[in-house]
């Protein structure tokens, strides 16, 4: 079974009730039934927004394509979340990483609320003009509910800058004379989006396991060999080790987050193996990320899948199954593919002390119960793949001030956004002996809960 946000809201909002300094004001029945409208609120998207759009194809067809758009909560702001084209999605998927949305939004004290929207296609089996109208029609079926005040799409598996710039052009020409400018982020540079925002997830995935390691571990060493926790003792093995990664997912994403490995100037790590939907890459001498990703640019986005593409990357690797790479002998697992990666068939066989979620929801519920009861240390999606979401808010503020951030500034807010949210989870982490996903899950609800509280929402 998939990670359920439903689910762990649920197993949080229990853990709050019991605790008398959160809402200290709610006592007795009152508190129950605030709890119980909380549970109902949170468990269940404000909006389900479906439609078929109808396409009429350059190779003469014209077909129907089921698409949907799901506003989960915007109790602290607008609706935020990407748009996905796979063939994969469904409703069910597109409301519970709405939902993962809204948590990940209140973690990181980012200003929106969560949606999430989908297009049931591979954007492969299509022309260009196909999905220029794909993204045309998916505006124009949906734009009552979108715009820079109430939802702001952005870029998600399958789509990038491109088709952002494509629904925000559509956007102006339905809506002449208003706002557009901040009704989808993650648009190209020339377009108004933000320098950096293309590579923001995956450098804050990379950041969020090496803030942990070299800023908390080396700072917290004396405190962390105190305690009485499995995690602690699975970090501090790590301290001092050349580490090895292996790399799940070569898109925006892991090439990102691998390239930002292999320049990581603060840990002793190598990246050994990479991984697409072909093939799994693997050198124990470390791989060499640039030329992967110079060869990935110029070969629609794949990586070398023969000896002699290799050599025309001028990279040395041993070639294997693309799902080998989830089982390798490595320190680190970084995964930035799809849902569902690691589950009860191949939990077993995961030899990586760390893993951090670059994708959303890659580990089954089943799988990451019983990894964490063996002291695999796994930064939840939740906190690891926010840059993306982070450097869209500063994306849509740009936009409203029309004033733009350079690249090093861009980062440099990204990096310390998310310190800010480090310091409040890794030292609960490593005290309390459960899982990281639960801490984060925990601050989430609270801010949550605190604000639908104060705005009287909850009677």
């Amino acid at each position: 079974m998939a990670t359920n946000t439903v689910e762990i809201v649920q197993d949080s909002l229990q853990a709050l009730l019991d605790d008398p300094t959160f809402l200290p004001d709610l006592e007795g029945e009152t508190r129950e039934k605030a709890f119980t409208s909380l549970v109902s609120i949170l468990s269940t998207p404000n909006h389900v927004n479906k439609s078929f759009l109808r396409i009429a194809l350059e190779n003469g067809k014209v077909v129907r394509i089921p698409s949907f758009r799901v506003q989960h909560n915007n109790v602290l702001g607008p609706y935020k979340g990407g748009i996905r084209f796979h063939e994969t999605v469904n409703e069910g998927e597109v409301a519970n990483l709405a939902a993962l949305m809204t948590l990940k939004n209140a973690l990181h004290e980012v200003p929106f609320g969560g949606g999430k929207g989908g297009v049931v296609i591979n954007p492969r089996n299509y022309s260009e003009k196909d999905l220029y109208l794909i993204c045309k029609k998916y505006v124009q079926y949906f734009s009552d509910i979108l715009g820079p005040d109430k939802d702001i799409p952005a870029p998600d598996v399958g789509t990038s800058a491109r088709e952002m710039d494509w629904m925000m052009g559509e956007y102006k020409s339905i809506r002449p004379g208003e706002s557009y400018r901040g009704s989808f982020t993650g648009k190209s540079v020339e377009n108004g989006g933000s320098l950096g925002r293309r590579e923001a997830t995956g450098k804050g995935v990379y950041f969020t396991f090496r803030y942990l390691l070299y800023d908390f571990v080396k700072k917290q060493e004396k405190w962390l060999s105190e305690r009485d926790n499995i995690f602690a003792k699975t970090a501090l093995s790590l301290k001092d080790k050349s580490i090895t990664l292996a790399v799940q997912g070569f898109g925006n994403v892991g090439s990102v987050a691998a390239l930002s490995a292999y320049q990581c100037n603060h840990l002793n790590n190598k990246v050994v193996a990479v991984s697409d939907r072909n093939v799994t890459l693997y050198n124990s001498d470390g791989l060499d990320i640039p030329n992967l990703v110079k060869f990935v640019e110029n070969n629609r986005g794949d990586l070398p899948t023969t000896e002699k593409e290799l050599e025309k990357a001028d990279v040395k690797a041993n070639i294997m199954d693309r799902d080998e790479v989830l089982t390798l002998d490595v320190d680190v697992l970084l995964l930035a593919a799809l849902e569902n990666q690691i589950h009860q068939d191949n939990m077993n066989e995961i030899k990586a002390q760390f893993i951090v979620e670059g994708a959303n929801a890659p580990i089954t519920t089943e799988a990451d119960n019983f990894l964490s009861d063996k002291g695999i240390v796994i930064i939840p999606d939740i906190l690891a793949n926010a840059g993306g979401v982070i450097v869209s808010y500063f994306e849509w503020l740009q936009g409203r001030e029309t004033q733009f951030y350079s690249e090093e500034e861009v980062f440099k807010k990204l990096y310390e956004k998310m310190e800010q949210t480090f310091e409040s989870v890794y030292p609960q982490f490593f005290g309390d002996p459960f899982p990281l996903r639960q801490n984060c899950y925990i601050h989430a609800v609270m801010k949550l809960s605190t604000i639908m509280y104060r705005q009287g929402k909850l009677y």
